[in-house]
C-alpha cells in the first residue's frame, strides 16, 4: 500500500484509509472482486447480474454461512441471516421481535449509537437504562458492579464498540439467564468471540465484514418463538421468522455485498482465524496508544485505558486549530479519514481488521514529526 498524497493519487494508488466506515477492505478481496467482476468463473456474467435464485448465488450464500460458522464457531442452534437496513433497522427489529409487552428491556448506554437504539426501542415498549456513562462523556465502559439488571427483562442490549468515542467492551457482561443482544457493528470478528453468550448479535458489514448494504444477524433459534406481537402481527419484513424460514431470500438480498462479505470471511480464515486477527488488532492498537502516551500530553486520548477500543482510537490535540492542521497535513502524507466525529471533535483513527500495521506505523511517524514542529 503506497503512502501517497490523497490529492495526487492516481486511480491505482492506495492511501491509508483511517475512515470509520465504509472502511478499508483487504486488498486480496478487492483484487479477486475486480478480477471476477466482469464474469464469475464458469458463469459468464457478473456477480452484479446473477439472480439471487440462481445456483451460483446459492453457493455464495451457503459458503458465506458455512465460513462464518467455522470462523466464529457459531453453534448449530443459531441462524445466520443477511438483512438490509443496517444496524439502524435492528434498533427497531430487536424490540419488535423480542420485547415482551409485559416486561422491559435493559439497555446499557455507552455512546451515540446505543442512545439511538434506546430511542427506537422506546417506541415499541418499556426500556430501562441499566447503566450509562454519558455523564463522563462516554470515556469508559461500565463495570459489572455498575449494571442495574432486571432478572426478568426480555433482553439486555449493549453496543460492543463505540466508533465515535473510542471505547469497547473487552468482555461480555454477566446477564444471567436473560438473552444478551449486541450491536457489534464496529468490532465484529475483530477477536475471538463466544457466540453462545449471546441471544442475538448483529452488525452492519461496512467496517469489518464488507461493503455497506448488508447486515449480519446471528440469532439463537429459541428466540424466534418470542412473539411480543401487536394485535395483527409484525410486518412481514420486520419479523426474524420471515428471514430465518426463507434463508435470507424472502426478498432480493444485497447480492454483491454478500459476495464481498464471503470473500472477506474467507480472507480472515486464510489469515489464521479470529485468534490471529485479534492478536494483530491488539498489536496495531498498542503501537498507536503507546505513541499517544509517550507524547508528553500533546496528544490526549479520550477513553480511559481500561475501556479503550482496538478499532477506533480517539484523541485530542492542544487546540482545534491544531486538529485542523493535523488533518490537512496528514492528508498530504496519504493518511485519510482522521477527522473526529462532529459531536466529539479531535482525531479518530479507525484501524479495523483489514487496516495494515504499516499504516499505523506511518501515522505514528507523522504524529511524532507533527508534535516536534507544533509542541
Amino acid at each position: 500500500m503506497a503512502t501517497v498524497a490523497a490529492e495526487k493519487a492516481t486511480p491505482t494508488d492506495r492511501i491509508f484509509n483511517f475512515g470509520p466506515g465504509p472502511a478499508v477492505l483487504p486488498e486480496p478481496v478487492l483484487e479477486e472482486a475486480q478480477r471476477d467482476l466482469m464474469s464469475l468463473p464458469g458463469v459468464g456474467m457478473s456477480v452484479l447480474e446473477i439472480s439471487h435464485r440462481s445456483k451460483t448465488f446459492e453457493e455464495i450464500l451457503d459458503g458465506a454461512i458455512a465460513d462464518i460458522r467455522r470462523l466464529a464457531s457459531v453453534p448449530p442452534n443459531y441462524h445466520i441471516l443477511f438483512l438490509g437496513g443496517g444496524a439502524s433497522l435492528q434498533f427497531s427489529m430487536v424490540p419488535m421481535n423480542l420485547l415482551d409487552p409485559d416486561r422491559s428491556a435493559d439497555y446499557v448506554v455507552t455512546g451515540s449509537w446505543s442512545k439511538k437504539a434506546v430511542k427506537e426501542a422506546q417506541k415499541v415498549g418499556t426500556v430501562s437504562i441499566a447503566a450509562t456513562t454519558e455523564d463522563e462523556n462516554f470515556t469508559s465502559i461500565p463495570e459489572q458492579s455498575e449494571l442495574r439488571l432486571d432478572p426478568e427483562a426480555s433482553y439486555v442490549h449493549i453496543t460492543t464498540n463505540n466508533t465515535i468515542y473510542g471505547t469497547e467492551w473487552h468482555r461480555e457482561p454477566n446477564v444471567g439467564m436473560v438473552p444478551l443482544v449486541a450491536d457489534a457493528s464496529s468490532d465484529v470478528f475483530s477477536r475471538p468471540v463466544d457466540v453462545s453468550k449471546y441471544g442475538l448479535l448483529y452488525a452492519g458489514a461496512q467496517k469489518n465484514l464488507g461493503p455497506a448494504g448488508v447486515t449480519l444477524v446471528i440469532l439463537r433459534e429459541d428466540l424466534l418463538a418470542r412473539r411480543p406481537l401487536p394485535p395483527k402481527g409484525l410486518p412481514t419484513m420486520l419479523d426474524y421468522n420471515t428471514h430465518a424460514q426463507n434463508k435470507s431470500l424472502y426478498n432480493t438480498p444485497p447480492v454483491f455485498a454478500v459476495y464481498i462479505l464471503r470473500l472477506v470471511v474467507k480472507w480472515m480464515l486464510e489469515e489464521g482465524g479470529l485468534e490471529a486477527i485479534g492478536r494483530r488488532n491488539a498489536e496495531k492498537a498498542e503501537i498507536l496508544y503507546d505513541a499517544l502516551e509517550s507524547s508528553g500530553g500533546f496528544y490526549r486520548p479520550h477513553a480511559r485505558p481500561d475501556s479503550r477500543s482496538n478499532m477506533n482510537v480517539t484523541f485530542r490535540l492542544p487546540s482545534e486549530d491544531l486538529v485542523k492542521q493535523f488533518v490537512a497535513e496528514a492528508g498530504k502524507h496519504g493518511l485519510s479519514g482522521l477527522k473526529g466525529h462532529r459531536s466529539v471533535g479531535g482525531i479518530r483513527a479507525s484501524i479495523y481488521n483489514a487496516f495494515p500495521k504499516k499504516g499505523v506505523e506511518a501515522l505514528v511517524s507523522f504524529m511524532e514529526e507533527f508534535a516536534k514542529k507544533n509542541g
